[in-house]
Order: C-alpha cells, then sequence, then structure tokens
C-alpha cells in the first residue's frame, strides 16, 4: 500500500474514532437505516445469457487480413507471424495449437 508522507498525521482523537469498536458500532448504524431494494427492479438492467438480442444492431469495422498475419488451420484464429509455430501441409498453425 503506497504512503503519502506529506498527509497530515492523526490526532489521538481521530485514532479513537478509527477504533475496531467505533467502526462495529458505526457499521450497526448504518445497516438499520438501509433501505430495502426491490429485487425487481435490480434485475431488469441485467441481460440473461440466452436473451433474444435478434432487434439489436452492432456496428463493427472489420479489417482484411494483413500481410504480416495469418490463419491458424486449427482453430481458424487470425495471428501475427510471430505465433506461427509449423506447418503441416498447406495448413499454417498457431504456437497455442502446436501444444
Amino acid at each position: 500500500m503506497a504512503t503519502d508522507y506529506d498527509a497530515p498525521r492523526k490526532t489521538e482523537e481521530e485514532l479513537k474514532e478509527d477504533s475496531i469498536e467505533e467502526l462495529k458500532a458505526r457499521r450497526n448504524e448504518a445497516g438499520a437505516t438501509s433501505v430495502d431494494e426491490d429485487e425487481t427492479e435490480a434485475a431488469e438492467g441485467f441481460e440473461l445469457p440466452g436473451a433474444d438480442l435478434s432487434s439489436e444492431e452492432l456496428s463493427v469495422r472489420v479489417l482484411p487480413r494483413q500481410s504480416d498475419e495469418f490463419t491458424c488451420g486449427s482453430c481458424f484464429l487470425v495471428h501475427h507471424r510471430s505465433q506461427l509455430a509449423e506447418q503441416r501441409g498447406d495448413a499454417l498453425i498457431c504456437s497455442e495449437c502446436a501444444e
């Protein structure tokens, strides 16, 4: 944890306020005043897996494969030439698939 040596030091009174008993008392007070949240309202903003997203539209700029890239014959992902591990026949294989 970083220490700010220029920050003013705490006085004895401030240290007492941060005591464990004081913090526990504050936590209990805060728990008593909490507001009940409606679970239905909270869940409305979440997208569930398998939800129908057919009406949604995505716009992504797709670049063609560059001259220093290749498509792996095993995972079919485009990789940089530095990740080329081997060539099996006509297929180029990336270092992840060659393991």
